[in-house]
């Protein structure tokens, strides 16, 4: 097992899914992004399932081209069954092996990276997802889409939480435009592709996932307010403090995943999140405060210019889709969550961030 991520969440994530687990039994699953944060979990989950559940071993094959997958996606370890090709999306897949199952989930996904890799964010997310709709296509596979909860944009209050129905209010120009619409265009071209070829494509909007593995360079609000914690520096919040997020802790999240692979209905869109609590991010730097039985330092600061701004207010997904066709229910609290994260980070990060 990976130092980056936590074996408990690997065997809880496996077990929780039950006899579904099975369906993976002898299949071949090609997943693109697979050193990335949740890449890295998809890979211990299979390995997992393979030493312990399944009969028939699953193959997983994992294509990723480390750009910013950093230390933690370097460390692979000799899996049986468990591939690793170093590869970039955008270049065409000549995988000539069998495919079942195709998890799409490279991406730019940091704010501080796509702002600095907009091109790159715009390729992976419409060159890289057309090259893996092809694939699945000439396999029959199953493609797995992994959107995100951007799509939204920043959705009036009467839109949130929100639905896969919402048609989202987002920028072509703005500066989060590059990641945001080539998500959207990953979204419209597996829609033309199962409408056009029949190709069996499922979308998932996930709504701010997080847990152990996540790095400490990711510049993302969790990991940045753990760095800080770590190395005894006040805390920064960007913009107001006001804005709101709903979090999901990584063991619901790959459970979501893993049911929308075998369950979701080809042509839909799901969004897999927890719906509470909204909170503000002062708020969960009070809820950090509580988890950790201790009072955290923090300043409210403009947006530096590494980060892009125009950050939607609310962000909050409604699951009820997932809920009544995937049989989704996220189980771990926020400050239960938290209290594993924080944890796995104080025995991890160098506070030097």
């Amino acid at each position: 097992m990976s130092k980056f991520l936590n074996e408990v969440d690997i065997a809880e994530i496996a077990t929780g899914l039950g006899d579904t687990v099975h369906e993976f039994a002898g299949k071949t699953v090609v997943m693109t992004g697979a050193r990335g944060f949740l890449g890295r979990y998809f890979t211990e989950v299979f390995a997992y399932l393979n030493e312990n559940m399944l009969k028939d071993s699953c193959s997983f094959v994992g294509f990723d081209n480390l750009l910013t997958s950093g230390e933690a996606g370097g460390d692979l370890q000799g899996r049986p069954n468990i591939r690793f090709i170093k590869q970039d999306v955008i270049q065409p897949i000549t995988w000539d092996g069998r495919v079942d199952h195709v998890l799409h989930a490279a991406g730019i996904a940091s704010p501080f990276y796509y702002r600095a890799y907009p091109l790159e964010t715009l390729e992976v997310a419409i060159t890289g997802t057309r090259n893996m709709l092809e694939l699945a296509t000439r396999h029959q596979a199953r493609l797995t889409y992994f959107s995100s909860s951007e799509i939204y944009g920043d959705p009036d209050a009467k839109h949130v939480p929100t639905p896969e129905s919402y048609r989202g209010y987002v920028s072509c120009r703005g500066p989060r435009a590059c990641y945001d619409e080539s998500k959207r265009m990953g979204e419209t071209l597996c829609h033309i592709y199962h409408e056009k070829f029949g190709t069996a494509t499922v979308t998932l909007r996930p709504f701010n996932v997080y847990g152990p593995g996540m790095q400490e360079s990711d510049y993302r609000v969790l990991p940045n307010f753990a760095s800080a914690i770590k190395g005894g520096r006040s805390t920064k919040i960007y913009g107001s403090g006001t804005q709101t997020r709903t979090f999901c802790y990584i063991t619901d999240a790959l459970k979501g995943f893993l049911l929308a692979m075998i369950r979701g209905v080809p042509g839909e869109a799901y969004n897999i999140g927890n719906p509470q609590p909204e909170v503000s991010m002062k708020d969960l730097m009070q809820t950090i405060e509580r988890v950790l039985g201790r009072k955290v330092p923090y300043d409210v600061i403009e947006y530096p210019d590494s980060y892009p701004a125009d950050e939607p207010m609310r962000r909050c997904p409604d699951i009820r889709k997932a809920q009544l066709q995937l049989r989704y229910q996220p189980i771990v609290s926020l400050e239960e969550g938290l209290h594993r994260f924080l944890s796995w980070t104080e025995e991890t990060y160098t506070g030097k961030n």
